[in-house]
């Protein structure tokens, strides 16, 4: 039987991604060789000056992986132990410390080339800028990714969050999707999320679209 004219050889889509990313770095060294100013402040000038949260308990949590999302606490636990960090768990990682927890982009970005071994100063910084909002072609402000619904279509089964935290080991992989109803943590010395996502979601919004308006006088 003839082939579909439609379908990829085995291994394509791969080399397709691959070579998206690589139009990825080429689009940061170019903004970055532009606009050398993106490594002090946003690439769009509408989003300078937010107001962001400077809770230095906040951000040492999400260094460490002791936030209470699983899914960004498995990411930066893997970071700090191996020097890398899943694509897709950076994403989340990232939308988490700028839209969660409103804290500046700037210090995520110089925690993940502390620790990054791929670490490489455009794609680090455009890839921020992404997540937050306030690059090049980022996404949208109103983007803010959902951690427990991103572990429901990433790591369903937990596999990779219980690789990364041995405390939930036991724990049984459906209490990764949604927060802890009870209010108390979902293992022992494990703990409790630090905030509540919806709220968050909303006041991030509230607080970009304040901002713009500003702005914009």
């Amino acid at each position: 039987m003839k082939a579909s004219s439609s379908a990829k050889p085995a291994g394509r889509a791969g080399i397709d991604t691959f070579i998206k990313e690589l139009a990825w770095r080429e689009f940061y060294f170019s903004i970055l060789h532009h606009f050398p100013n993106v490594l002090d402040e946003e690439f769009n000038a509408d989003w300078r000056g937010l107001p962001w949260n400077e809770s230095g308990e906040l951000f040492d949590a999400w260094k460490s992986g002791r936030t209470g999302f699983p899914i960004v606490d498995a990411g930066m636990r893997e970071l700090l132990a191996t020097g890398f960090m899943h694509n897709r768990v950076r994403m989340i990682a990232a939308m988490f410390l700028t839209k969660d927890l409103y804290i500046d982009w700037k210090q995520g970005e110089s925690h993940f080339m502390r620790h990054l071994v791929d670490g490489e100063i455009a794609s680090n910084n455009g890839g921020w800028q992404w997540s937050a909002g306030t690059g090049a072609d980022a996404a949208p402000y109103f983007r803010i990714q959902n951690p427990w619904s991103q572990t429901a279509r990433y790591d369903p089964a937990g596999i990779y969050i219980k690789r990364w935290i041995p405390e939930l080991a036991k724990v049984h992989p459906s209490c990764f999707l949604e927060p802890p109803k009870n209010g108390n943590p979902i293992a022992a010395d494990y703990p409790v999320p630090c905030v509540d996502h919806k709220t968050e979601r909303e006041r991030t919004l509230a607080i970009f679209k304040q901002h713009r308006e500003q702005t914009a006088r």
